[in-house]
């Protein structure tokens, strides 16, 4: 039976309605780790359309088959040489391998700060080859069994993306830091509101893996920005192509119909993760399509839409332009660009500058693959144990993640309403 959740979600001027403060029910019961069928995936290029998990050829015995988002950079630039600062061990928990082996992607394993003590996955088979890849014995039937553990300091959660607000705040209420895979949010407005008490409360470390932060081009928009290079942004854009012309089965068919603003970071970073700061307001537009699982009666989210073009201000006071789509066959990719008033970065910066800073992308332990997307997997988990370790506050930390997450759960408000501008929540520390 089709859910009615997503039937009636309503938007006032001044934001979203209480009604749609907790959009997640159909999920929570059991919501775990997504189960990709192997039949119906839709082939681009040399990839497959993903969100938050790619099928490496439909087998988890180890093929290497290429991936859209998996791809390295074709060539490395130069990065830092990597320095260790401590000799400490983290213990991390891993939740989440499946078909995309993705607890496995990001290098936990590899890095010499981290100890991996236990995984877990739903499924058996799952949960014993992803203890295979990470060379540990212990293994938990569930994420709520694995937290449960007190050797445990960290948990890294790659479940399915309607349950990682739920499973973050699990980890979290078991005193142990916690990183995720993206979005933060799924639809929920309370559970970011509930992870943003928890960890102010807690002093706990929590990071999204938004893998857009660590490509080299965002990396290095970064830099200019802290420095002054770029100036005060204007604009920003960023996309999010991925086409699929036949659904990709998943947990309670999440993935069937999703709404593209409802998986907006990897383009929202591409002025968030730039600059720091947020989205204010938003009036984003939707194409209706002519593919079958995006007709509001096909899917749970009752969502007419596989694009949506949003157009957002910025808490600096500048126009950025963020479009996901699922429906347009093509040039695909996530990427993104900024015109500020002193240079602007178009893969290579242009502007009044003549000195710039070193943009070479920090370095990586020996024997830590760079890995997919861009080769951001390793610096993301090296980002994140490193936190740990110094006690700090990781980079894409919890305001930056629910900044990211939740202007694309009010765009897609907008959307339904046919391009009304809505004011979205912010979040700080």
């Amino acid at each position: 039976m089709k859910s009615k959740l997503f039937a009636n979600l309503g938007v006032e001027a001044n934001g979203i309605k209480a009604d749609i403060r907790n959009t997640t029910s159909h999920f929570s019961t059991s919501s775990r780790r997504s189960f990709l069928r192997l039949s119906g995936l839709g082939v681009v290029g040399f990839g497959l359309f993903h969100a938050g998990c790619a099928d490496r050829g439909g087998s988890t015995d180890g093929a290497d088959e290429l991936i859209q988002g998996f791809e390295t950079e074709a060539e490395v630039e130069k990065t830092e040489t990597w320095v260790p600062i401590s000799d400490r061990k983290v213990r991390v928990g891993i939740v989440g391998y499946g078909v995309c082996r993705f607890g496995a992607e990001f290098g936990f394993q590899n890095h010499p700060n981290v100890e991996v003590v236990a995984v877990s996955d739903l499924f058996p088979d799952r949960c014993a080859k992803l203890a295979e890849v990470c060379g540990v014995a212990k293994t938990y039937p569930s994420l709520e069994e694995l937290v449960k553990d007190d050797n445990i300091e960290a948990v890294f959660v790659a479940t399915d993306a309607p349950s990682h607000g739920k499973h973050c705040l699990e980890v979290l209420k078991h005193g142990k830091h916690v990183a995720v895979a993206v979005p933060a949010v799924f639809g929920s407005l309370e559970e970011a509101d509930q992870l943003m008490e928890v960890v102010k409360s807690s002093g706990l470390k929590y990071m999204m893996f938004e893998t857009s932060m660590f490509r080299s081009n965002l990396y290095a928009m970064r830099q200019l920005y802290r420095t002054g290079d770029l100036g005060e942004i204007v604009y920003s854009e960023g996309e999010y192509y991925h086409y699929m012309s036949e659904p990709i089965d998943s947990y309670q068919g999440w993935r069937i119909g999703l709404p593209p603003q409802f998986y907006p970071t990897h383009s929202n970073a591409y002025h968030i993760g730039v600059t720091g700061g947020s989205f204010t307001e938003v009036s984003c537009l939707g194409m209706k399509s002519a593919i079958k699982d995006f007709q509001p009666s096909a899917n749970n989210y009752k969502n007419p839409f596989a694009t949506e073009i949003a157009m957002f201000r910025t808490s600096e006071g500048a126009m950025s332009r963020m479009a996901v789509s699922w429906d347009t066959p093509g040039d695909h990719g996530e990427r993104g660009r900024v015109r500020g008033q002193k240079g602007s970065f178009y893969e290579k910066y242009e502007g009044l500058s003549k000195n710039l800073p070193d943009l070479s992308r920090p370095g990586l332990p020996e024997g830590v693959p760079a890995g997919g997307h861009g080769g951001s997997h390793g610096l993301l988990t090296d980002e994140f144990i490193t936190s740990i370790i110094q006690d700090r506050t990781p980079l894409v930390n919890l305001a930056m993640a629910l900044n990211m997450s939740v202007s694309g759960i009010v765009a897609h408000q907008s959307a339904l309403k046919d391009g009304e501008l809505l004011k979205i929540p912010q979040y700080s520390f």
